[in-house]
């Protein structure tokens, strides 16, 4: 699969590329067009502090390589591929060391949130870098039934959020089923973020909820500048050119490395509603 060229096609119209030099130049074409980027080197779930490493190393270029082209970037990060798996306190050291030279570079580190058996780990490790260098935030899923108040307590907190709708397979007694409860429960944790968050990243391609983020931030009188929405590379160019257009801020999640195939496979496996998502947009350019 990774080598065929059906394969190729549908990794370039969704993943950079293999290196980082792929997502650099993806990178600065996309600020072109006044959109922002987080970059994402996929594989996580390493299986040794040695793999572990190697990302933390690969990052910190890349976190270099950003302040050094001026790029209008940051970077995405998911703890499983800082060794989480392994030792906790390993994983710690080697984001720190991402997040501290983040700080020098007046950049910032987006930990990602995986499944919920990280959620809480995630948080304690936000929460204390946090406090400790500024330049971290993190990422809340609306289909988890604890999400308002870890979102009420990040507020609170001033730490970023990027709030985005879940993708990991969960039980019913951890997170809401039915795509309608998810989507109801997005716009709500949404409109507490706008209100009351620091910064908020709202991360959808659903154009009704995207409308109602207009529409509740033009009834506060919220500027365009106080929060961003956030999009998939690959996914809904024109909506992406439309925010833009319209003087909404955007920032598009760009990964790039080799391990795209599992990337996709574990996300269509996890929620198969996803293969029509992505056969839907990859009609519609």
């Amino acid at each position: 699969m990774e080598t065929s060229a059906l394969a190729r096609r549908l990794a370039a119209r969704f993943v950079a590329g293999d290196t980082f030099a792929d997502g650099l130049e993806a990178g600065r074409r996309i600020n072109r067009e006044n959109i922002a980027v987080t970059f994402d080197r996929l594989g996580e779930s390493v299986t040794s502090l040695a793999e572990a490493e190697a990302a933390r190393d690969e990052y910190l270029r890349v976190i270099e390589e950003i302040s050094h082209h001026h790029v209008d970037a940051n970077v995405s990060i998911k703890l499983t591929q800082f060794g989480m798996d392994i030792s906790e306190t390993a994983c710690r050291a080697n984001v720190e060391q991402l997040v501290r030279r983040a700080r020098d570079r007046n950049g910032f580190v987006r930990i990602d949130m995986e499944s919920s058996e990280y959620t809480e780990r995630t948080l304690r490790m936000v929460n204390d870098l946090h406090a400790q260098y500024e330049t971290v935030g993190t990422v809340i899923q609306a289909y988890l039934r604890r999400s308002e108040k870890d979102i009420e307590t990040l507020c609170r907190q001033g730490i970023r959020v990027r709030l985005c709708k879940g993708a990991y397979l969960e039980p019913a007694e951890v997170a809401f089923q039915a795509k309608s409860d998810v989507d109801r429960n997005f716009v709500h944790l949404m409109r507490i973020l706008l209100a009351a968050g620091t910064y908020p990243a709202i991360a959808t391609h659903d154009e009704k909820i995207i409308q109602t983020a207009k529409d509740f931030a033009g009834a506060r009188n919220l500027s365009r500048d106080s929060f961003e929405f956030q999009m998939l590379y690959g996914i809904r160019r024109d909506l992406q050119r439309r925010l833009v257009a319209e003087g909404y801020r955007l920032r598009l999640y760009v990964p790039f490395g080799k391990a795209w195939y599992p990337y996709f496979m574990r996300r269509l496996a996890e929620r198969p509603a996803n293969v029509l998502f992505l056969a839907r947009h990859l009609l519609r350019g």
